[in-house]
């Protein structure tokens, strides 16, 4: 007795597309995810390029003229992205204008890259001449502690943890990609000490 074998057209299953539709779902869905850790990782690094310039600027400025630049007489914290911390920056950069500027000499003190869109650095004004603010990678501004009662301790409070005592002339941190101080996202701030 002859068998007659039956002929299947050429072509794939429907199970079978959707086992390789199934697998190339969970291969893209891994490799987002280790993308996005390597996007926010980069993210940090850079921050905490910026956070670095900003300390050592500060340091430097305190090394060339005996003084903070910033005519406060106690300590004080600012954020790069708004009013006294502008000014800070602007005077680190040696672009402050007045009749009394700290910088004298306009000795450039930080050096920094140029944001876009608020983020991700030094975003000028439209004339070019003065900045808009110095902002992490995350559109926030940078918290600058200065000691500027010169007893070379600082206290900062940068997480939901409480102050910490610093025995340092400044301290620089980022807020993260929440936004937050310490009590968002575990880990996210980006601090120089």
């Amino acid at each position: 007795m002859k068998i007659q074998r039956t002929r299947r057209d050429s072509g794939f299953t429907l199970i079978e597309l959707l086992v390789v539709i199934a697998i190339i779902a969970v291969l893209a869905a891994a490799g987002f995810a280790a993308g996005n850790a390597a996007i926010q990782k980069a993210k940090k690094v850079t921050a905490l390029s910026s956070a670095t310039a900003l300390e050592t600027g500060v340091n430097n400025f305190h090394t060339e003229y005996g003084g903070m630049p910033t005519e406060s007489d106690s300590d004080e914290t600012v954020d790069t992205s708004e009013g006294d911390g502008v000014e800070l920056v602007e005077v680190l950069l040696g672009l402050e204008g007045g009749s009394k500027p700290l910088n004298t000499r306009g000795v450039k003190f930080l050096s920094v890259r140029e944001g876009k869109g608020k983020k991700g650095g030094l975003i000028y004004s439209g004339n070019g001449n003065s900045i808009e603010g110095l902002y992490d990678p995350w559109g926030g501004g940078f918290q600058v502690r200065m000691d500027c009662d010169y007893d070379e301790e600082i206290e900062v409070t940068p997480s939901a943890g409480g102050t910490t005592k610093l025995r340092r002339r400044v301290a620089v941190w980022s807020n993260g990609a929440d936004g937050v101080s310490g009590g968002g996202k575990g880990g996210d701030d980006v601090k120089t000490w």
